[in-house]
């Protein structure tokens, strides 16, 4: 297993033994001989979500399994667990803005976390997922 492997299993094994639903982390270190620098990602409700998703450039992924519909404009749908063995079809490019949404928020937290330990920059969760998007009004799309 390497270094992005080890780092997302710890982190999963600490996200298990949580009982809030709150995020204890939300900076990750490189993975080891990368970088030096943190990486850090943003948790944000939907209706910053809804403006950062029209950036020019920044790609939105669909974590959440199994499917249960899309926001408008989602680039990606990708099982939150399968994020490191697919990452052939993710941004090759380190510096892509990338942001990620589940139903609940929990599966999109460990997606943001697995990127960011893969040297993923500029990612954007949404806090409440899709359950708090539609709460907010807004709809989803289904395929």
């Amino acid at each position: 297993m390497g270094a992005v492997g080890i780092a997302v299993s710890a982190v999963l094994v600490t996200l298990a033994g949580c009982q809030s639903t709150a995020m204890p982390i939300s900076a990750v270190s490189a993975p080891a001989g990368t970088s030096t620098e943190v990486y850090r990602w943003r948790s944000v409700g939907p209706r910053e979500f809804a403006e950062i998703i029209t950036e020019p450039g920044r790609v939105t992924m669909n974590v959440h399994i199994p499917y249960e519909g899309d926001i408008a404009g989602t680039d990606l749908s990708m099982p939150f667990d399968q994020i490191q063995a697919r990452s052939d079809a993710l941004p090759q490019e380190r510096a892509t803005p990338v942001a990620v949404y589940c139903r609940s928020g929990r599966m999109s937290q460990v997606a943001a976390i697995t990127l960011t330990a893969m040297g993923y920059r500029d990612i954007v969760e949404l806090a409440g997922g899709t359950v708090a998007w539609e709460g907010s009004g807004r709809t989803l799309v289904w395929r």
